[in-house]
């Protein structure tokens, strides 16, 4: 018997390859038709795989929307990284560096991933998905700014403020309402207005 096209691309493809395949095509449908249209079985139609797959994969569509802000995570981490990393070591080109990098690769996804976090927030479960990359994100800047911090130190009330600014400035860039570099500019004054408060020393 001979197998059709898309039974013989199902077989050939790893576990990885498939998945990559499917949160490929998710993001697709979410840029063409919105993330309310995103739905596991909606996914399998548009990918031309069966639903027992789509559903092996994610499980739920929960499942599928907390994979798509992974997905989204790593890749925008390993380009923040690497830009990071390349800027010298000196508080305001850190400070440039983290602040450019936040809102490029929040422009890379533009308002796909706008949409996944508002879905990300519709549930406890997911809320938390948000959160711990959140987390994730603060203690890196605290890792990364810890060399130019000054004796009164960073709070978690100023980092979690200033990913609040981060999230308000990407997305206006995001809508058009400024600039990529206005909003990378406003960001970088207010990674060092943090670090400013840092050098005050504590009150004895």
């Amino acid at each position: 018997m001979t197998s059709t096209p898309g039974a013989s691309s199902r077989r050939r493809l790893s576990r990885e390859a498939r998945t990559r395949q499917l949160l490929d095509a998710a993001w697709q449908l979410i840029a063409d038709e919105g993330t309310d249209a995103l739905t596991l079985i909606h996914l399998s139609e548009v990918a031309g795989v069966t639903k027992p797959l789509v559903y092996d994969h994610f499980g739920s569509r929960n499942g599928l929307l907390a994979a798509l802000y992974e997905d989204y995570d790593v890749r925008q981490t390993a380009l923040f990284d690497a830009a990071v990393a390349a800027a010298e070591p000196t508080r305001e080109a850190k400070a440039r560096a983290i602040a450019i990098s936040y809102v490029n690769c929040v422009l890379t996804q533009g308002r796909d991933i706008a949409e996944v976090l508002a879905a990300l927030s519709g549930s406890p479960e997911l809320s938390a998905v948000k959160y711990r990359y959140q987390q994730l994100f603060i203690d890196k800047c605290a890792a990364l700014l810890a060399p130019f911090v000054g004796p009164s130190g960073l709070t978690k009330a100023g980092l979690w403020g200033l990913l609040g600014a981060a999230d308000a400035l990407a997305n206006a860039a995001v809508t058009g309402d400024i600039g990529a570099a206005e909003a990378a500019g406003e960001l970088q004054s207010a990674l060092l207005d943090l670090l400013n408060r840092s050098d005050r020393s504590a009150p004895g």
